[in-house]
């Protein structure tokens, strides 16, 4: 099971990132949440902050899936170099070519997909 943040995880049923959560929990995968207005989406904790995210050493991040405009995420490209996932998936609208190498050069493989598509297609 890959362990995957939804960053910009929404409660709204027509949003992308709420559907990509209902097939995450579909395939199994322990997901994070992380919203700064919402503290609870279904029955899941939302945390306010990547930063915010009990990790520690027995929990490895595989994915970071991205739900938020370029503008918005660019400020948090540092903080999700500290949590060290296995990559990042940049869904269509949230591409922000200027930190692909940044990420590559910390280990982090960068995706521009859809993560709803690659978990339709069990290419997740």
């Amino acid at each position: 099971m890959k362990t995957t943040i939804i960053l910009g995880a929404s409660n709204k049923a027509e949003r992308y990132s709420y559907l990509a959560l209902n097939k995450l929990e579909e395939h199994g995968h322990p997901i994070y949440l992380v919203h700064p207005s919402l503290s609870e989406i279904r029955e899941h904790k939302v945390y306010p902050e990547l930063n915010k995210i009990p990790l520690n050493s027995d929990v490895k991040i595989d994915t970071i899936t991205l739900y938020l405009s370029p503008k918005h995420l660019e400020p948090l490209i540092v903080e999700i170099i500290k949590i060290k996932p296995k990559r990042v998936i940049f869904n269509p609208g949230t591409e922000l070519p200027q930190s692909y190498e940044q990420l590559k050069k910390s280990g982090i493989e960068v995706l521009e997909a859809c993560t709803l598509v690659l978990l339709n297609t069990n290419q997740y």
